[in-house]
């Protein structure tokens, strides 16, 4: 089949992963599913409950409205025949899916006129061969695709695999079953390779190597996964047609062991404070208006994601920040805003022309006004909670703690002195603790730790829990008690360093993710070879570095021009950075320029986390997106909070740990 519409990297206007799945989807799959004459324009979607996802996550119900489709169905549910109406399925290649396909077009009155049937994912040769040898169904086929497009779009520079239990799959007992583990690992890289044939991409496979020389299945499992991603993608150079065969960008394959703080930590952005602090539904917040008649408060589901110019240009800044821009954009749109000025006026009579220009003004009033409204209400009750929690804190206390600036004194005086602190973020703060100092855990010292803080021993196991991640050669201990060492060649009581030439204006903005260390290594090809290496060793050369290296692809640089941002300056970095005006609407441009943004780029760099990723780490992938002119894309089985996380460590319930909990 032909992708030529996905050939976003090499030409042409540059797109982003999400824009180039939509397109896919939009104008690849449903715009060329036409009828071969006239008699109806419209036709009908049927797809499976993986593909509706994808596709949902790609597209809005007008954009596929849009493409002629006036009615979607779910495959497996009972639908009433159209024999007027052609139809298209995107659905995945499974036995049960082609049984249904099969029953809905075969006999003497099929559910539809034609079927174009696009396969999310590579089709055995044993499918093919049913689907040809009903010879009822064959004439009724107009296309039989592979659109290898299985994965689910959550940002415009981010995906997931949709694996919400990877972490236990892989890192729990479960692992301890080759069949549920491997299962795992080969829908994960089945759905990650999509992602390089949607966008035509071929990549230097990379990943964490094991340590030691006795490594666990856990310890292997980037490994794993590297070599099934390869598999998969090398098969792409005969099925798809001008795949490159030479590699084109960078893929870098990591578990959730390269730094166990992030998922935990408090993180100070807009976006991450919503999803930690507030009770949210996926992206939907509900809101809560007060109603004009002077009733109970009306409620209304508010979504914050991309198509909202406000919330994609705030999310990634500090709360505070966030909220002293949204009173400057609420000051100068009244300030500047015709209708506001008028409904402001002090009860004088309103001349005719006064009207007329209230009238005019009033239906982008409203908009402005209401969208406005919500985010101040937001930032508002974040500052609340944040006040309520005395979360300040804690915050500053478990940088403290990251950075080497506070210690067992200050963790203990914390949990002495604030005794009506959630159970939730003391775990979270001994999490922390347990990360930068092993040590304390070893022994009864957790007990006493534990009746400290008054946690529950389900509590103390989730801290844990943490060691399951870690790599078999720190699991040992000399005693036969449960030790914590993430890492016993620490000597210093600090998890990391401060970042040189970044200043840090608002506080509590001083933490990052190691990812963000990692990816500019990669940029720069100074991975250290010894603990990332790569699979391209069949066309390619290591260097000296480690890296892999072809006479054909070579990694574009980073721009030396790009001078250096700062995510923590006040003077916000310009990934951040409004392009609006301070009317509170005009920020709309931000959407319109996005992509010119994106000319000009080096190759892509995608870094793939197994077991969940966190806000901050998405945040870092635009930020360097920005610094290195070259689009960073986020993947992982799943985008956990602090909560989530949290809970999913709490269900890796090793055995080995039975003993001491």
């Amino acid at each position: 089949m032909s992708l030529s519409d996905s050939e976003t990297s090499h030409g042409g206007e540059y797109k982003t992963l999400r824009q180039v799945s939509r397109d896919r989807l939009l104008f690849e799959m449903l715009q060329s599913s036409k009828p071969g004459d006239s008699r109806s324009s419209w036709k009908v979607l049927i797809m499976d409950k993986v593909t509706v996802k994808v596709m949902s996550h790609s597209c809005k119900m007008a954009d596929i409205t849009d493409q002629g489709v006036s009615l979607v169905e779910d495959l497996f549910r009972r639908r009433e025949p159209l024999p007027s109406m052609d139809a298209i399925y995107f659905i995945q290649p499974s036995k049960e899916n082609l049984v249904m396909f099969l029953s809905d077009m075969s006999g003497r009155e099929p559910l539809y006129r034609k079927a174009y049937v696009y396969f999310s994912s590579p089709v055995s040769k044993d499918l093919i061969s049913r689907i040809k040898n009903d010879m009822s169904v064959l004439p009724r086929i107009g296309a039989l695709r592979e659109v290898n497009l299985e994965y689910f779009c959550i940002d415009s520079q981010a995906f997931i695999t949709d694996q919400e239990r990877a972490l236990e799959e892989l890192f729990g007992d479960s692992a301890e079953n080759p069949r549920v583990s491997d299962a795992c690992l080969n829908l994960m890289a089945m759905r990650i390779a999509t992602v390089f044939a949607s966008l035509k991409e071929f990549p230097f496979v990379r990943y964490r190597a094991p340590k030691g020389g006795d490594a666990s299945d856990r310890d292997l499992i980037p490994m794993k996964l590297a070599g099934a991603v390869w598999n998969n993608i090398t098969a792409y150079k005969t099925s798809i047609a001008n795949f490159p065969s030479a590699e084109t960008c960078e893929l870098l394959i990591l578990d959730r062991s390269v730094d166990q703080i992030a998922p935990i930590i408090h993180e100070w952005t807009y976006d991450a404070m919503c999803h930690d602090l507030l009770e949210l539904d996926g992206n939907k917040y509900i809101h809560e208006v007060p109603s004009k008649s002077g009733g109970e408060p009306e409620k209304k589901e508010v979504l914050l994601e991309d198509h909202d110019p406000v919330w994609l240009e705030l999310r990634h800044t500090h709360i505070a920040e966030a909220s002293e821009r949204l009173h400057e954009k609420m000051t100068n749109f009244v300030s500047k805003n015709k209708a506001a000025q008028l409904q402001q006026r002090d009860g004088s009579e309103l001349s005719t022309r006064d009207l007329q220009k209230m009238v005019q003004a009033l239906p982008q009033y409203n908009e402005q006004m209401e969208r406005l409204s919500i985010h101040v209400a937001i930032a508002g009750k974040l500052n609340t909670i944040i006040r309520d929690m005395d979360l300040r804190d804690l915050g500053q206390l478990e940088q403290d703690l990251v950075f080497g600036d506070a210690g067992t004194k200050e963790v203990i005086t914390f949990l002495r002195s604030k005794p009506d602190a959630s159970s939730e973020n003391k775990l979270r703060l001994l999490m922390i603790y347990g990360c930068v100092y092993p040590e304390k855990f070893e022994g009864d010292k957790a007990v006493k730790l534990m009746q400290l803080a008054k946690l529950s021993p389900a509590d103390m196991k989730t801290v844990k829990n943490m060691k399951l991640l870690e790599a078999s050669d720190s699991r040992k201990t000399s005693h036969g008690s449960f030790s914590l060492k993430f890492d016993s060649a620490k000597k210093k009581h600090a998890d990391r360093k401060d970042r040189t030439g970044e200043e840090e204006t608002w506080a509590l903005f001083r933490f990052y993710p190691k990812l963000e260390e990692l990816i500019e290594q990669l940029g720069k090809r100074d991975l250290p070879k010894d603990d990332y290496q790569c699979m391209n060793t069949s066309t390619s050369t290591p260097s000296d570095n480690g890296s892999c290296r072809t006479t054909q692809a070579a990694s574009a640089k980073a721009d030396p021009t790009t001078a250096p941002h700062s995510m923590r300056s006040r003077r916000t970095a310009t990934w951040a950075k409004s392009r609006s005006s301070d009317d509170g609407y005009s920020s709309d441009s931000v959407l319109r320029s996005a992509s010119s943004d994106y000319k000009k780029m080096g190759q892509r760099m995608f870094i793939f986390v197994v077991g969940g990723t966190t806000r901050s780490e998405l945040r870092v992938c635009h930020k360097l997106t920005a610094k290195l002119r070259r689009e960073v894309v986020l993947g992982t089985t799943s985008l956990d909070d602090p909560p989530q996380y949290i809970t999913k460590l709490k269900l890796l319930s090793a055995k080995e740990l039975s003993a001491e909990n």
